[in-house]
């Protein structure tokens, strides 16, 4: 087969299917045939990689296309990018002038699949910052642009500038920092980041996107652990786990949002704003 990861890929799935073959069956049937060229291109580069389970799923990837096209997204947001398989296949689903605001610590695993984003052709709808998320979505709340010019770029100005009024200076800085009003401008959110940190950026990511906006959480079933008791799971699973069922149970009684938890991939918590 074709498509198909080896059986060692297909062993560290992140699926919850019991049956090995049933998963590969589901992928070969209805997952792989859809895939686009760029997406099958970028699995593959990232098969060989350490880190290859990090990637989302194909299956649940699949899914979040057809959300992302229901919804007509145009702006959306990304917390975690690994090589940029769900980046890539957001930049494919929305229109040309869509944007992604992408966001990793680390730009090297980015980079692994940027030459197939550019081949793509969707690099121009891409905008990754490489930061921890927290500190961009404040600045967005905030509405401070998440790229401030250098300090030297300000220097011709300041001289014209410190002649001019305060009131002057002020409304110069205003238009030269600030955005429009960020808060509900986002159509789509997606999380695959610090489970740690899932309530924390729940609490900013809700209100950057707008009611109606879609926002999708990835591993909130972790592996299956968080129906198992604490004894039985590994001691490195353990901290991430209690972050993700604390996450659930206080995510099922936010009146803010209507939400599905579904088995694809990990486990995916797909929320709809309401209010």
């Amino acid at each position: 087969m074709e498509n198909a990861p080896n059986k060692s890929l297909l062993e560290h799935n992140k699926g919850l299917l019991q049956s090995i073959d049933l998963y590969e069956y589901i992928l070969e049937t209805s997952v792989y045939p859809r895939e686009p060229a760029p997406l099958k291109e970028l699995r593959m580069a990232t098969a060989n990689h350490p880190w290859f389970f990090m990637s989302t799923a194909p299956d649940a990837a699949q899914l979040m296309g057809m959300l992302l096209k229901i919804v007509n997204a145009k702006k959306t947001i990304e917390i975690g990018v690994y090589t940029g398989y769900s980046l890539l296949l957001t930049a494919l689903s929305i229109p040309d002038d869509g944007k992604v605001l992408a966001i990793d610590i680390n730009r090297e695993t980015y980079e692994i699949g940027l030459p197939i984003i550019r081949k793509a052709g969707v690099e121009h709808k891409i905008d990754f910052i490489e930061s921890q998320a927290i500190p961009v979505l404040d600045k967005l709340l905030k509405n401070l642009s998440t790229k401030y010019p250098p300090y030297k770029a300000l220097f011709p100005f300041c001289i014209t500038i410190l002649e001019l009024q305060r009131v002057k200076l002020i409304f110069f800085f205003v238009f030269l920092f600030h955005q429009k009003e960020n808060e509900g401008s986002f159509d789509f959110a997606f999380v695959d980041a610090n489970k740690d940190d899932y309530m924390n950026y729940h609490e900013r990511i809700l209100k950057l996107v707008k009611v109606g906006g879609l926002i999708i959480y990835d591993n909130t079933l972790w592996g299956g652990t968080v129906a198992r008791p604490e004894e039985a799971v590994s001691e490195d699973r353990r901290d991430s786990r209690r972050s993700i069922i604390e996450f659930n149970k206080s995510i099922s009684t936010d009146h803010r949002l209507e939400i599905s938890l579904a088995p694809w991939g990990d486990g995916m918590t797909i929320c709809r704003r309401i209010c």
